[in-house]
């Protein structure tokens, strides 16, 4: 048996191992034979004891504190409560792959990957630590987090207040498991969600639309091609990759339709295909290599291509998502097509999504007339 006594406290295991007594000498915890099974014995004892000691000191370091219990279960393999930030991570992200395409999704899961990530990057160079215990977590270490997010990575807001979000979500989890008893976020105040509806000019939809590319570089064509695609579907990067053969409807006065779910919302998109759309289905059903309309690539390959778009058309900050808002401002509401129409074909779950885009095109409005002010001044008669 062994025994492990730390501050008063004791907790025993067993060592799997049998010995006559009369081999055993007590006073020094060791066979006293000479025999090869007694030698055997006494290495195993002494690998034991090192193992508690590194466990024990590897355990002071990242939690601040340890139990006899603690270094008995690290040391058997029996699984206790995380007691660290990245160990609870761990656990979390196991779990979470298991459920990928079941109730959860792919881009979900390597978010939390990329969370933990930052998180371990910013435990090592701010505290010089492999883990940082949970019962230390407090709102200094958050804001301090959260200002690393902002200067060594050098992300966005919005990134920033993902990956505080995940935090977060790591915190109730503890909570729920009674590591924790109070909740560090208390007093945190949630940065505003950096609102971003930018859309792209009719001139510069037209300009995309008639301007050709070099037929060579097909992947840039087919990233142009989804981009004006969704530009008069409305659809997002997430839906256009699922969509697929049994998404489409043709209706008895011959016009196609498509009926998708947004993988966001869950709510039913359903949209009539105009004739552009339609022949950008018609152009790549050839090369399909599933009943998915569009073979499409990565959002990193999307993102470097529209990078190299916006420069051939002279178009700024250039996004996959400005399709979609481009579709409810300049095709849907600048043409008269009511509002209600407009959030069902973008599957908004509340007509208060589907008014901003028309706050966008009044400010749109506001701003085009104030130029035009400008250019045409004319004397007035009547004062």
């Amino acid at each position: 048996m062994g025994r492990i006594t730390i501050d008063g406290n004791i907790a025993q295991f067993s060592m799997k191992e049998d010995l006559h007594p009369d081999c055993w000498n007590a006073q020094k915890g060791r066979a006293s034979g000479k025999n090869r099974e007694q030698i055997e014995l006494n290495k195993k004892i002494a690998q034991t004891e090192q193992s508690i000691r590194e466990i024990y000191e590897q355990t002071v370091e990242t939690c601040g504190y340890v139990t006899a219990e603690q270094v008995k279960n690290e040391l058997t393999g029996v699984t206790g409560k995380a007691e660290s930030l990245l160990k609870l991570f761990r656990e979390h992200n196991d779990e979470y792959e298991k459920r990928v395409g079941i109730d959860r999704t792919c881009g979900s899961y390597y978010r939390y990957k990329n969370t933990y990530s930052h998180l371990s990057n910013f435990i090592r160079s701010r505290y010089d630590l492999d883990d940082y215990p949970l019962k230390q977590l407090n709102m200094p270490f958050i804001n301090d987090y959260e200002l690393y997010l902002r200067i060594t990575p050098k992300l966005k807001g919005n990134t920033i207040r993902n990956h505080i979000v995940d935090l977060k979500t790591l915190i109730k989890r503890a909570i729920n498991q009674g590591i924790i008893l109070r909740d560090p976020f208390s007093d945190y105040v949630k940065p505003p969600k950096e609102s971003c509806y930018c859309h792209i000019s009719k001139e510069e939809l037209e300009r995309m639309i008639s301007t050709a590319l070099p037929a060579k570089n097909k992947k840039l064509v087919f990233v142009r091609d989804m981009f004006v695609f969704s530009c008069f579907t409305g659809l997002a990067y997430a839906d256009m990759r699922q969509l697929s053969v049994k998404h489409l409807r043709k209706t008895a006065d011959g016009k196609v339709w498509i009926d998708i779910p947004r993988q966001k919302t869950g709510v039913e998109s359903n949209i009539r295909l105009l004739d552009l759309p339609l022949s950008i289905i018609e152009k790549y059903r050839s090369v399909r290599k599933s009943d998915k309309l569009f073979n499409m690539p990565s959002p990193c390959v999307v993102a470097y291509h529209l990078h190299k778009l916006e420069k051939l058309y002279g178009i700024k900050h250039l996004h996959f998502h400005m399709a979609r808002h481009t579709f409810a401002t300049q095709v849907c509401l600048t043409n008269g097509v009511p509002m209600e129409t407009v959030s069902k074909m973008m599957g908004h779950g509340s007509m208060r999504s589907t008014q901003i885009y028309a706050e966008i095109t009044s400010q749109k409005v506001g701003a085009d007339m104030k130029k035009l002010a400008g250019r045409i001044k004319v004397n007035n008669p009547l004062k």
